[in-house]
């Protein structure tokens, strides 16, 4: 669908998707994406979906205290028995299970799993199974029945379901066809919630949906499973809010998640044997830096790897700028300083060693043989965060969350260093 001003309508349709295995979607966009809800005004019946990965579901609660309540939820109870809003077990086609007294809603979600996506509406969801998180925690988070595909359909089934969808990747991307990825602006989320309503749904439609790539069959947005092929890039206020401190979901949501006690004193103990801090020792204050390159060297262009990304004098210029902030405002020398990233040449990390810095080295920890392959990235994510002071990566997502933390929890000292040509970061 496609919007011609802030307050338009759509006035493009996108109308379908493959579900012949249960939320799989006939695009790339996978299925390891989860939706969260939020209710931001006590007197709206408002749902506020994130995607986020489960296992950060997890661990990015309020407090460990809360985490324990979601974690010993029993599996169901006569409110909250999730499969009670089915006919029955998983059937051969979607349809011959949904209620016919009952509304859903579903996305197929594409992006990180630190990301964030909101919407208002009034559904029961159903989203992607999960090998990291049962249904009634997510379910006990939200209080409201949560689905899982594979609740609905059966898994073996060779049934190909056709589902019309809402399209949100027009909008966000001038004249796209629905459905790939970024864009250079946003789609707000109000403005997709009046879809789920029937005056705004009427409107919508009036124009002719685009047909199916497999069967070319036309189909009109679903009205009783509320469908929205992507959520990933939506706001509430405008594009990229996330860039700026007036953002509605990070203030009222985003801001007031924290990690639960258990992966803090983890990652404690990574840091701590990083930067060879002995027994005893209280763990030092440090810089935590964030260089992302790996999935951005598709933007890198004409330019070489050393042209495209910032150099790593550049991003020691960003350190000592943080540095003297954390000293001119607190007072304190912050000497330490610990590298995340994905970068995988060793000559890179080398070149990282000469400047004094220190990484968390989760091979040799054996992080993944003991606690599982999500650690790693987690507790990235958890280091990047508890730095005294941050510099990060511009455009990164992963980044701008640290960044967020840093400031607003502790309030650290923050930086992020540009990219993208020669001299980007020049200043």
């Amino acid at each position: 669908m496609a919007l011609t001003s802030d307050d338009a309508l759509p006035s493009r349709l996108y109308q379908y998707h493959d579900l012949s295995r249960p939320g799989r979607p006939s695009t790339r966009s996978g299925i390891s994406h989860y939706i969260f809800r939020r209710q931001f005004i006590a007197s709206c019946a408002a749902l506020a979906i994130v995607s986020v990965a489960a296992l950060a579901l997890l661990t990015l609660v309020t407090t460990p205290t809360q985490l324990q309540s979601f974690l010993t939820a029993a599996p169901v109870t006569e409110v909250e028995d999730a499969q009670s809003y089915l006919l029955g077990p998983p059937t051969q086609s979607l349809r011959d299970n949904l209620r016919n007294d009952t509304k859903y809603i579903t996305s197929w979600l594409n992006a990180g799993w630190i990301s964030f996506h909101p919407i208002s509406a009034r559904r029961h969801l159903l989203y992607p199974s999960a090998m990291f998180l049962t249904s009634h925690v997510l379910s006990k988070a939200l209080r409201i029945p949560v689905l899982e595909w594979d609740q609905v359909k059966d898994v073996n089934s060779s049934s190909l379901d056709e589902l019309g969808c809402w399209a949100v990747w027009p909008i966000v991307e001038q004249g796209a066809p629905p459905r790939d990825s970024f864009p250079h602006s946003k789609a707000k989320s109000g403005q997709l919630a009046r879809l789920a309503y029937p005056e705004a749904r009427e409107t919508a439609i009036s124009q002719p949906p685009d047909p199916s790539p497999q069967h070319q069959v036309s189909l009109p947005p679903d009205d009783h499973l509320l469908c929205y092929d992507y959520l990933y890039y939506t706001a509430v206020t405008s594009a990229w809010e996330w860039n700026w401190d007036y953002s509605p979901v990070w203030r009222f949501v985003g801001k007031h998640m924290h990690w639960n006690a258990t992966l803090e004193k983890l990652a404690d103990e990574h840091a701590r044997r990083a930067m060879n801090i002995s027994d005893g020792e209280p763990t030092p204050p440090f810089i935590s830096i964030h260089m992302r390159h790996g999935d951005f060297r598709i933007y890198c262009n004409e330019f070489s790897d050393d042209q495209c990304f910032v150099p790593l004098p550049a991003v020691a210029r960003r350190v000592a700028e943080v540095q003297q902030e954390l000293f001119d405002k607190k007072g304190i020398n912050v000497s330490h300083v610990i590298m995340t990233s994905d970068e995988r040449d060793p000559n890179w990390w080398a070149e990282v060693r000469k400047y004094g810095w220190t990484w968390v080295d989760y091979a040799a920890e054996r992080t993944v043989e003991k606690y599982g392959r999500w650690y790693p990235v987690l507790l990235d994510a958890i280091l990047q965060s508890r730095g005294a002071g941050f510099v990060g990566t511009e455009y990164s997502t992963m980044s701008l969350l640290a960044l967020r933390r840093v400031q607003d929890w502790d309030d650290g000292a923050v930086r992020m260093a540009k990219w993208g040509r020669p001299g980007a970061d020049d200043h």
